[in-house]
């Protein structure tokens, strides 16, 4: 009898064993990872989170596309006279982004209509909506992250339509606007020569593990050389052109409106390929809340000019 359990505790040791020391699974290709915009499979919506009219919606990224706590990158397109009603998340942040037209963002209550490319941050524990007044469909980003990977939302009935106007907006902006651009320089020391950047919003816009969102133009020729980063994940969103991605060992071709995945640790280098510049949005999401710290001071300290 005690040979017996013995000989079952042995067993169970070598199977657990076996268990914790097997090789993970392989992830993915990288360029079944990608995201791509396909208004085919887009669904119809109506009354989202209590708003007016109607929408088409798409999921470009899920949760399981990092390991950091990015929940969500959804694709849509908002028809006219159509938007998403005022609603809370007490445990994530949010940002519309409108790639086109115009449309009217409201954060708790005040709202301001602001033309696009633009995106208007949402952080948690405070209300946004968006509504598109204009007789056009408006081509829409959602970007979701959270303090974990747990999506929560209370709607407060509120379609958002007919409101006052602020003509200054009372709350945080951002614009993807070319001419804003900058040579990279020392912001961006993996870039070549002629990519052109910029910080849109920095680590203190957010209180998530969010760290930030970069506007980067490459012209023809112009590359993101090899980077590895052990504590920041990254997604790149292309705005236009095409390019090529290569993930570790992988190349994918890139193409406007793919969403392509980098996780933690993951080593990137990116190309422009084709006529056209390659306009990216990046958003980086940190493993957690000390890693996003850390890095915000060690950027400060590499953009401190030298005495």
């Amino acid at each position: 009898m005690r040979l017996g359990r013995a000989i079952m505790a042995i067993q169970l040791f070598h199977s657990l064993f076996a268990l914790a020391h097997a090789a993970p699974p392989s992830a993915p290709p990288v360029a079944d990872r990608i995201g791509h915009t396909d208004p085919a499979k887009m669904r119809d919506l109506t009354a989202v989170h209590g708003g007016a009219g109607s929408m088409r919606f798409g999921p470009l990224l899920g949760m399981d596309a990092l390991s950091t706590n990015l929940i969500f990158i959804h694709r849509g397109v908002i028809a006219p006279k159509s938007g998403i009603g005022q609603h809370f998340h007490d445990d994530c942040e949010e940002m519309f982004v409108i790639l086109d037209g115009e449309a009217e963002f409201t954060i708790d209550g005040r709202t301001s209509r602001i033309a696009g490319p633009a995106g208007v941050p949402d952080r948690k524990g405070h209300a946004h909506a968006i509504y598109n007044p204009t007789d056009k469909p408006l081509q829409w980003l959602n970007i979701n992250v959270g303090m974990t990977k747990s999506y929560d939302n209370v709607d407060l009935g509120d379609p958002r339509t007919g409101v006052a106007l602020d003509p200054i907006p009372q709350f945080v902006t951002m614009r993807l606007d070319r001419s804003l651009l900058k040579p990279a320089g020392p912001a961006l020391p993996d870039a070549s020569a002629g990519a052109l950047y910029r910080r849109a919003l920095g680590p203190t816009i957010f209180s998530t593990p969010w760290a930030y969102v970069d506007h980067i133009l490459l012209p023809p020729g112009s590359t993101l050389g090899n980077r590895t980063q052990p504590d920041m994940s990254e997604v790149y969103y292309v705005i236009g052109g095409a390019g090529e991605a290569t993930i570790g060992q992988e190349r994918a071709a890139i193409k406007e409106g793919d969403a392509v995945p980098v996780d933690l640790g993951e080593a990137r280098a990116i190309r422009q390929t084709g006529d056209a510049p390659l306009e990216l949005m990046v958003i980086g999401v940190a493993r957690d809340l000390a890693a996003k710290a850390r890095y915000r001071a060690e950027t400060e300290a590499r953009m401190r000019p030298a005495r």
